[in-house]
């Protein structure tokens, strides 16, 4: 068995990512410590393993039919007041709409929607479309924008007025018509990454992907490996990645400063959708576990598995 061999690894489209664990020095660090990396060796697959992910292995995490297990959070209002009907479900579909009797002015209020449980290991995919005019008064910016917010704090640890989750930003772009704009971006509010070997602590990282424009569906992947790896993929190819996403950058307000008090590196967290003043649909919101049982004895025993998590593990009852 390939896990017989490999210590780590996570299936992506027509390659088999290996990863080897090394003590290895690192760029500068909050606190210029040697971290462990993670060494990227890329083989083409020549078997069938990566036909053992089946449909059914994807957790749906949007329902298509309300937002059970989701919860609302916008800038200036409790947590789950779901402010103007802002997240909405029609035609199976979440819908991010901004209807004129309730914003009249977008006032800033940025707006997540986050899943209810946290994850570290995972593959997360939406398929999204940008649709009609943005919010009276939306920041020149925000047009055509939207993300995926992945080791996100949680919705309840949110100050009132916080803009953004201490996360890191998976950016999504409309084209303007005007000029290229590349999509699935890495952004960084309250947070720092590694790119490029080296700590990063630009806000915004542009991807290598094409402009979409119009209407059109897009699918996006996002492989995060605990504090090690996180990958974006557009339509199945890889956009950017980077290493060791960790507390420390700014461009976020109205949060609790003890959040920011520790600089250290993000292994976890809950995943949002965001609305920031343009129209949006998401008609598929999945999720890959990438941690679970690694023993091939266990019923529940999945080769696609990095991380190990044997308390999961389930195995058949011996018969009497």
């Amino acid at each position: 068995m390939i896990h017989d061999f490999f210590k780590k690894y996570v299936f992506s489209r027509n390659f088999l990512i290996i990863f080897q664990e090394k003590s290895l020095p690192t760029p500068y660090s909050p606190h210029s410590v040697m971290k462990k990396i993670f060494l990227l060796l890329l083989i083409p697959i020549l078997s069938n393993a990566q036909s053992a992910i089946s449909k059914n292995d994807w957790i749906q995490l949007f329902n298509q039919k309300n937002l059970d297990g989701w919860l609302v959070k916008i800038r200036n209002y409790p947590l789950n007041d779901n402010y103007g009907n802002t997240f909405r479900v029609k035609d199976g579909m979440m819908q991010v709409r901004y209807d004129t009797d309730a914003y009249k002015s977008f006032d800033e209020r940025f707006g997540h929607i986050f899943y209810k449980n946290k994850y570290s290991y995972y593959k997360i995919a939406t398929e999204y479309r940008f649709v009609g005019q943005q919010a009276n008064d939306g920041p020149g910016w925000a047009i055509r924008n939207s993300g995926i917010m992945v080791h996100c704090q949680s919705p309840e640890s949110m100050g009132l007025n916080q803009d953004f989750p201490i996360s890191i930003e998976v950016q999504l772009l409309g084209g303007d018509g005007k000029s290229p704009r590349t999509s699935c971006n890495v952004c960084t509010p309250g947070t720092n990454i590694v790119y490029e070997n080296k700590l990063d602590k630009r806000h915004c990282i542009n991807s290598n992907s094409k402009t979409y424009d119009g209407e059109q569906w897009v699918r996006a992947e996002v492989v995060v490996l605990g504090d090690s790896l996180i990958q974006h993929y557009i339509n199945g190819e890889k956009v950017i990645e980077y290493r060791q996403p960790q507390i420390g950058g700014g461009n976020v307000s109205g949060h609790d400063e003890k959040l920011m008090a520790e600089e250290k590196l993000l292994k976890e967290g809950y995943i949002s959708l965001q609305s920031e003043s343009h129209p949006i649909d998401f008609r598929k919101v999945e999720l890959l576990n990438l941690c679970g049982c690694t023993d091939p004895k266990a019923i529940n025993y999945k080769d696609y598995f990095v991380k190990s998590d044997n308390s999961t593990c389930q195995y058949k009852k011996n018969k009497k």
